[in-house]
């Protein structure tokens, strides 16, 4: 078995990069930059050819079939029941297919998903870990998007601050450990540069996007019960309920230095992303 620090020569320099997740907030920046940098890129995704379905282990060898190295974010997050035994037959499905180099995005502060990193990193594959904090972009790509259009955002989390990072430097950390040596065996733990808490945030997107935006505190009961009621399923209801319940305690009250080691250069501003953001008129649709 390799050393998980072991790098590999590059001997196929032309063989694709896998990106799975490829249409998801990280997968499609990564895909991008690398296209950008001329790296071939194969996409992993459902509606990819050939396809990759993580609920379908026999989609996994075409499309880890003559890549040098891999991208890989689970969906809906490594947390979920189940998830580290999928990623790490997955990794050791790699390892067997030759794959040179696994980035894996990992949830910061998740103990299921150390764990599934630990199960990535025994398949010998040299393998970089990000662990990323709470997205900035939550807030404009995923859940949270409705309730800032519908200006009040109402979430069961009061006074926990969190340093949201920008999904560019995520893509940014793992395009240098996909195509750069020196990565190999590193866990790069990502955030943004000063912690927030969910009020601070809508109030700087608030300023931002020059609109009237509101946060609320509510009790999770609540707060689920009208997750019920929108018709949410019982599997994203349970990742929330854990992700608001449990992680947002206070355990990832604090930046790390994971983006200026990775980078070289400091992590993106909250403050910059909602102002880029804003311009877009995401925030006015």
């Amino acid at each position: 078995m390799l050393s998980m620090t072991t790098e590999l020569p590059t001997t196929t320099p032309t063989a694709p990069t896998l990106v799975v997740g490829a249409t998801g907030k990280t997968g499609r920046r990564v895909a991008a930059e690398l296209a950008r940098r001329g790296v071939p890129v194969r996409a992993g995704s459902r509606s990819a050819t050939p396809p990759l379905d993580w609920d379908d282990a026999t989609t996994w060898a075409p499309a880890l079939a003559g890549t040098r190295a891999a991208y890989v974010s689970f969906f809906p997050d490594l947390a979920v029941p189940g998830a580290g035994e999928t990623v790490g037959a997955f990794a050791a499905l790699a390892a067997r297919e030759g794959v040179e180099r696994l980035v894996l995005l990992s949830g910061r502060g998740e103990e299921e998903a150390q764990r599934a990193e630990e199960v990535v990193r025994a398949a010998g594959v040299p393998t970089t870990i990000v662990r990323a904090a709470w997205f900035c972009q939550n807030f404009s790509e995923s859940f949270l998007l409705d309730a800032v259009l519908g200006g009040t955002v109402a979430l069961p989390v009061d006074g926990i601050a969190e340093p949201f990072v920008d999904a560019d430097d995520i893509a940014a950390v793992a395009v240098a450990a996909l195509t750069e040596d020196g990565h190999a065996g590193e866990v790069y733990e990502v955030t943004g540069p000063r912690l927030l808490t969910f009020a601070d945030a809508v109030a700087e997107i608030a300023a931002a996007a020059g609109r009237e935006l509101s946060y609320v505190s509510v009790p999770l009961d609540e707060w689920t019960a009208e997750l019920v009621r929108a018709g949410v399923d019982d599997d994203t209801l349970a990742l929330l309920s854990y992700l608001f319940a449990e992680v947002l305690d206070g355990r990832n009250a604090h930046t790390t230095d994971g983006v200026q080691r990775a980078l070289g250069r400091p992590p993106r501003d909250f403050g910059a992303f909602a102002a880029d953001t804003a311009a877009t008129g995401v925030w006015h649709a």
